[in-house]
């Protein structure tokens, strides 16, 4: 056997494809785009108290805050997270056995998934989906099990509450070898927040087949009125089964920091604190403190409009509007999202104005992002990459942007698409 078989990638994962974010962040270096609305992060600061915490810390007098600390969380962290979510699904979670705060999101989502996926078990994803899903239930040795949400028509003014279940469809996934079910509301990228009625017939299933639901959440704060975010783990025989996740990055806007958690009834969390303490034990000590500290003082707040958890739906409003605007004038057709800060838009209307045929991606999104990049200046992101390979079809004739960004450079992003589209109807 030559070295090179020998010691190539194990099967578990695939062929070590590059992930959207890897080829798309290389592609923003390359081609140098005027505006980056692809990967989802702020380009402005965070709330100073928060940035002001970290740098507190760097020069306090606390030697401790710079070793490890608690492998499972940091200790001023979990206890503030138990403030902030025990009131909001109406029990008392204990800190220390009902909290895992982990590297970030990610490594919630990926601690979930490998501690209760087994060989052969089948977990529900619902497309298009967060394109991680995919890849962990696989390392676990799981099946995953797809169903897409779909509009209920493709005419103007589509809404993230136009993309629907087919729940006869939903139903028929389940059966014996139903482990997982995996949810996330508010919606990346569709920005849908699933209404209760939406939740009630998941959890119902849920129960019925005796199925644990993991609920990835960290869009939790950004939901535009009048919808309401509903956590599934306060439904009727919902706890026990629903693991829920968390993001301080989508929270605070400091996805730098790659902090996240998850909270669950301790025997469930048992699972997940195996499987962080053998992968990465522990997290950035002074990072969590700041976080900690960040909770503090939107607890103390929390009740009034300047708390940053009521304050970011306000901020993003008019960013999302004036992008709506901006696409809807110059030939896209978007869904307007209830929450999150991604709009997924039709370019298809732009067909006859760009010529792909020197792209020579499989998917005519990755084709027409790559092209526009290039010819507008503007950097988005393919949606094919959170479908699963039977499914791709229902993402190639729209493109995700990304509005959490500084008005300026909102505004920059419309004016050269209203250029690029006057040169290409000329």
């Amino acid at each position: 056997m030559s070295i090179a078989d020998k010691f190539k990638l194990p099967a578990r994962y695939g062929a070590g494809e590059k992930s959207v974010w890897v080829e798309y962040i290389q592609l923003a270096l390359e081609y140098k785009p005027k505006v980056n609305l692809g990967q989802g992060f702020p380009d402005y600061h965070a709330p100073k108290h928060v940035t002001k915490a970290l740098a507190d810390i760097s020069n306090g007098e606390n030697p401790l805050l710079h070793q490890y600390t608690r492998g499972f969380g940091h200790p001023r962290l979990v206890q503030n997270l138990a403030k902030v979510y025990s009131p909001l699904i109406g029990r008392d979670l204990d800190p220390v056995n009902e909290i895992l705060v982990g590297q970030g999101a990610y490594e919630a989502l990926y601690s979930a998934i490998l501690g209760h996926v087994d060989t052969g078990d089948e977990v529900i994803v619902i497309e298009p989906f967060f394109d991680c899903y995919d890849f962990m239930i696989r390392s676990a040795g799981g099946i995953p099990k797809f169903i897409a949400l779909q509009p209920k028509s493709s005419g103007d003014n589509v809404s993230s509450a136009d993309w629907v279940l087919d729940e006869a469809e939903l139903a028929s996934l389940f059966n014996n070898k139903t482990k997982m079910l995996i949810l996330n509301t508010p919606h990346n990228p569709l920005g849908k927040v699933f209404t209760r009625q939406e939740l009630e017939t998941i959890a119902n299933l849920c129960k019925k087949h005796n199925v644990l639901c993991l609920s990835d959440e960290v869009y939790e704060w950004m939901v535009f009125e009048p919808h309401e975010h509903i956590r599934i783990a306060t439904l009727p025989g919902m706890w026990e089964r629903t693991i829920t996740v968390g993001s301080a990055g989508k929270t605070f806007s400091v996805t730098g920091w790659k902090i996240g958690w998850a909270y669950a009834p301790a025997g469930l969390m048992r699972n997940l604190q195996v499987v962080h303490q053998n992968c990465v034990y522990t997290c950035c000590t002074p990072i969590q403190e700041a976080i900690a500290q960040s909770f503090e003082i939107e607890l103390a707040r929390r009740d009034t409009p300047d708390c940053y958890f009521n304050s970011i739906r306000g901020e993003l409003l008019p960013k999302r509007d004036y992008l709506v605007k901006v696409l809807r004038e110059n030939g896209f057709n978007p869904t307007v999202p209830d929450g999150g800060y991604f709009i997924v838009a039709d370019w298809t209307q732009l067909e006859n104005k760009i010529d792909l045929s020197s792209e020579s991606d499989k998917y005519k999104d990755y084709r027409f992002t790559k092209k526009f990049a290039k010819e507008a200046g503007v950097l988005t992101i393919p949606p094919t990459a959170f479908y699963s390979e039977e499914h791709k079809k229902l993402g190639e004739n729209f493109a995700r942007f990304c509005f959490i960004k500084k008005d300026e450079n909102l505004q920059l992003a419309g004016n050269l698409i209203k250029e690029w589209n006057a040169k290409k109807s000329a």
